[in-house]
């Protein structure tokens, strides 16, 4: 067997890919190969919590992609931060652990027609590689119902935890190591506003107000990199992994039938172009962009497209890099008289020199703080069924992630909708890999877009002005009081709002009566044997939430199914 020759290829060291080249790699007969275009996660910013300030926008550690001018933005572009290194979006995001409602699977059983996505079917994904932190005492035993809901490393130890595919208990939850007196405030607010408090919005129904549980271990983040890559991986003889090498194109064969296989990759090294085959399947976890661009330019996708840009249409695909759904926050910024938050804490040498002390000492302080630590889930209309709105609540405030903070006191009350109906695209400019693709989110190009987030700006208003945060006299910066009407806030929403980073659906999965279905219900790429795509990408609708452990999720059950060879 040639050194350039595995089974299994995984496209992107991510999210998924991290996950799956530790689930396929288990098999010591299987040879693994997973292709990272970004560095190894050896950047310190990435380990320390409130160090995705300096990891978004900096070529280190994200692509450093934007968004083309949109009209619901006011022709604005966005940056677009997508994970360059060991980990992904794992290793620069939000660090929230976050499942979404039961309905979102319930819906994607419905439009897969596979009963597998269902929220019953999927529940025992999400607890396969969890490590809750609720679950750690022995001596005190735990709630019923934590147990029904969440996973623990300790569920999975055995004799067999070395080979056992279902060891888990990888991926660390622990509840946030500060609070402030700003959120509370706000917390108690949206209770007054009629948002139930809760403890726990990962059972299926989120709808409540609390601090987000997050992904880190001891006050470090912990991305997907160290809970699947080390020390499990490393130390197989059948795993080999490229880092800071880029997959170009995807190799195809045409059968004798006249069908399509793909049997491995060309990949960009830094030096020159290598061939790497696949015996058995090439697994694409590039995310919902990097693996739409490689699917245009190995010759899938929309042919009229892909012949426009220099590409020889394979397999005509018109789906691949349609279907772009995104989060969009509204940003809505309140200056405040006597509270204490990150924008005052790091404005001098002083307050920064105490806030990496506190770090230091004790693992804790601004320094081991998500992005955001408080969360509501609650709806733009009351007589909605379900909450379609969600809020990230900072204790800072600042123009956009990768810039500087304010020099005033304030806190952000980041407002999005859960279920956007606007769709956007993913398109190849050029044949070459080295460019960047169009990423065209479209947000708010319908009228009930535009609705909801002059809803829910109204909903944020009404929360702030409840009596819990009267005593610290919050002011409204942005938008500002003076946009009343549904026009004015839409389209003051476009002036204020960024993404949210959750970008999905460019390579959807659905039935085969979809002309769009990229994929099909076990993530197969329909037209090419031998290739799956398992990301955020193939979710035919996003989750009502944070997308990082839905993705997680999905490559659980991909990994199941790949082993099975179904």
């Amino acid at each position: 067997m040639s050194d350039l020759t595995f089974d299994y290829i995984v496209v992107g060291g991510g999210t998924a890919g991290a996950l799956l080249a530790n689930r396929l790699s288990t098999d010591r007969k299987k040879r693994v190969l997973l292709v990272e275009a970004g560095r190894k996660d050896d950047y310190h910013w990435i380990h320390i919590p409130v160090g995705y300030l300096y990891c978004i926008g900096n070529p280190r550690t994200d692509w450093l992609y934007n968004t083309e001018p949109a009209a619901g933005l006011n022709g604005r572009t966005l940056r677009y931060p997508r994970g360059k290194a060991l980990g992904g979006c794992s290793s620069i995001n939000g660090m929230i652990y976050m499942r979404g409602q039961a309905r979102d699977y319930d819906h994607w059983a419905q439009l897969t027609g596979d009963d597998d996505w269902a929220w019953d079917k999927s529940l025992p994904d999400f607890m396969a590689h969890e490590n809750h932190y609720k679950l750690d005492s022995k001596e005190t035993p735990p709630d019923e119902r934590i147990r029904q809901f969440h996973g623990h490393a300790s569920h999975h130890a055995g004799v067999n935890a070395l080979v056992d595919r279902r060891v888990g208990g990888e991926w660390r939850v622990e509840k946030q190591r500060l609070r402030w007196d700003i959120l509370d405030a706000f917390e108690q607010a949206a209770v007054q506003a009629g948002i139930p408090a809760t403890s726990d919005f990962n059972t299926g129904d989120n709808h409540g107000v609390g601090y987000f549980e997050v992904n880190q271990k001891d006050g470090w983040r912990w991305n997907t990199a160290k809970a699947f890559l080390r020390p499990a991986c490393y130390g197989r003889p059948n795993f080999e992994m490229w880092t800071g090498s880029q997959v170009t194109r995807l190799i195809l064969r045409t059968e004798a039938d006249g069908s399509q296989r793909c049997t491995g990759a060309e990949v960009w090294n830094g030096s020159e172009m290598v061939i790497a085959q696949a015996n058995a399947e090439v697994i694409l976890s590039a995310g919902s962009i990097g693996s739409a661009q490689i699917l245009q330019l190995s010759g899938i996708g929309d042919s009229a497209q892909l012949q426009a840009c220099g590409v020889t249409p394979v397999v005509h695909s018109p789906g691949v890099g349609a279907n772009l759904q995104d989060h969009l926050q509204i940003r809505s910024v309140y200056k405040v008289q006597g509270a204490k938050t990150l924008n005052t804490l790091a404005n001098s040498l002083w307050g920064k020199a105490m806030i990496g002390l506190e770090y230091a000492l004790k693992r804790t302080g601004p320094m081991s703080m998500a992005p955001s630590q408080l969360g509501a889930f609650t709806r733009s209309q009351p007589d909605l069924p379900y909450p379609n709105i969600q809020y990230h609540i900072q204790p800072l405030s600042l123009d956009a992630f990768g810039e500087p903070l304010h020099s005033f006191p304030a806190f952000t009350a980041s407002v999005c909708n859960l279920n956007p109906t606007s769709r956007g695209t993913v398109q190849i400019k050029t044949n070459r890999f080295q460019d960047a693709p169009a990423i065209a989110p479209n947000y708010l190009s319908t009228d009930a877009d535009r609705k909801v987030a002059a809803d829910s700006l109204r909903v944020t208003r009404r929360i702030v002005s409840q009596s819990a945060l009267a005593k610290f006299q919050p002011e409204e910066f942005k938008p500002g009081v003076q946009y009343q009407s549904d026009e004015d806030l839409a389209r003051l929403a476009g002036d204020i709002a960024s993404t949210i980073f959750h970008p999905v659906g460019t390579t959807k999965m659905g039935r085969a009566d979809d002309p769009m279905a990229v994929l099909d219900s076990h993530l197969r790429a329909r037209g090419v044997a031998g290739l799956r795509v398992v990301d955020a990408g193939a979710m035919p609708v996003i989750t009502s939430g944070n997308t990082n452990s839905p993705t997680l999720m999905m490559a659980e059950k991909a990994a199941r199914w790949i082993i099975a060879g179904v």
